[in-house]
């Protein structure tokens, strides 16, 4: 009575610890950061408010279809920047925090 089922027995014995398993968690969920089509992206540059269109395939800004947010950021910028830390999805670390 209320002891698990050998099934998840084995499942939790395969997960580890709760640090590493909450770490896995996080991990997955950064990777995976899905952008539906229909979501609009906004990012001032400049003084200047940018705004890109999620698409089914690329992405819209300024009258053109993009493949990568990459490609919108060097656009707007000139520089390379990774586009999703470019828009804001990418966490920042804190000064003085552990990667």
């Amino acid at each position: 009575m209320g002891d698990l089922d050998p099934e998840n027995i084995r499942l939790l014995d395969r997960s580890g610890s709760p640090e590493q398993t909450a770490q896995r968690a996080v991990d997955i969920g950064r990777g995976n950061a899905e952008l539906r089509p229909g979501t609009t992206l906004g990012r001032e540059w400049n003084g200047q408010m940018h705004r890109v269109a999620v698409l089914a395939e690329g992405f819209a800004w300024n009258g053109r279809t993009y493949p990568s947010l990459s490609k919108i950021a060097f656009a707007i910028t000139g520089t390379r920047w990774n586009g999703p830390k470019f828009f804001g999805l990418r966490d920042k670390r804190l000064k003085g925090s552990a990667p």
